[in-house]
């Protein structure tokens, strides 16, 4: 059986003022339909570069990405993208940042009732449907990025790709949103591919953890099957010993390479481009 998702022996190369940065070198993943795996390494790994290969973000040095048998070169909307930043148009309500996704992915092929159903069904799954007509700036950050994950769900993606969406939230907060996630995840068969710095989240949300290695080059150092059984909860496993055993052998990993990297990464971040002035019509 095919993956539905390869990355094959890529490697990241950028021009700096001091000459040539290797950021990755020689990544080969291969992801299967509805598996839920996570990114783990120390700052300057070459993280948030896999996931921008993936995204279309950036076109590799060597090596590529094929995503169910194509080769990613662009963006695209099989593949949404979930920033630690949520991106919302600040002068558009929540419901309207969901549909604006939900038409430009399903216009002409949906009407107008059911892109509003479709609307209203994934802010539904986030339970932001009551906070529908508020702006983002009247609501927390926390329902920020409840609405960011409604909005990459709607476009129905193939693989749901996420940035440390949680990291710039409060412990309870953060909580709350990963047991939606993994309810959402579940129910759906969502590919998901996270980024975190977290080793509970990663053990709690993933089917497998991908460990990189510090940069500069940087590379797959091990990947670590979680096989716990689903659906789980974080307070029974708590006091599991698999669990405890898991999380053990993700810190050891990480601890054995907690040094200064030889040169910090000079990779440019990709982040979400700035939102556009908004227009208004002449009479």
């Amino acid at each position: 059986m095919k993956p539905l998702l390869e990355l094959s022996s890529v490697g990241m190369q950028f021009d700096t003022p001091g000459g040539s940065f290797e950021a990755l070198r020689d990544v080969n993943l291969r992801i299967d339909e509805g598996e839920f795996v996570t990114l783990i390494g120390h700052s300057g790994c070459g993280k948030s570069t896999v996931l921008n290969v993936v995204a279309g973000l950036l076109q590799a040095t060597q090596g590529g990405a094929i995503l169910a048998g194509r080769e990613v070169s662009a963006p695209g909307p099989e593949r949404a993208v979930v920033f630690q930043n949520h991106s919302l148009l600040p002068w558009l309500s929540v419901w309207d940042n969901v549909a604006l996704a939900v038409q430009e992915v399903f216009r002409g092929r949906m009407t107008r009732a059911e892109m509003r159903d479709w609307t209203g069904h994934n802010l539904e799954l986030v339970q932001m449907l009551h906070a529908r007509d508020k702006r983002p700036g009247e609501i927390s950050g926390g329902m920020k990025q409840r609405v960011g994950i409604a909005r990459a769900l709607a476009m129905q993606p193939r693989v749901l790709l996420m940035d440390e969406p949680f990291g710039a939230l409060d412990a309870l907060t953060r909580a709350r949103l990963q047991d939606t996630l993994m309810q959402i995840q579940t129910a759906q068969g969502n590919t998901v591919i996270m980024i975190t710095h977290d080793v509970d989240e990663a053990v709690l949300l993933s089917d497998r953890i991908v460990m990189m290695t510090n940069g500069p080059s940087a590379t797959i150092g091990e990947i670590l099957p979680i096989d716990l059984p689903r659906p789980r909860d974080r307070l029974q496993l708590a006091d599991n010993p698999h669990y405890n055993q898991l999380r053990r052998r993700v810190l050891s990993f990480l601890h054995e390479r907690d040094e200064p990297a030889p040169a910090p990464s000079l990779a440019p971040a990709i982040t979400p481009p700035p939102a556009p002035a908004r227009q208004v019509a002449s009479g």
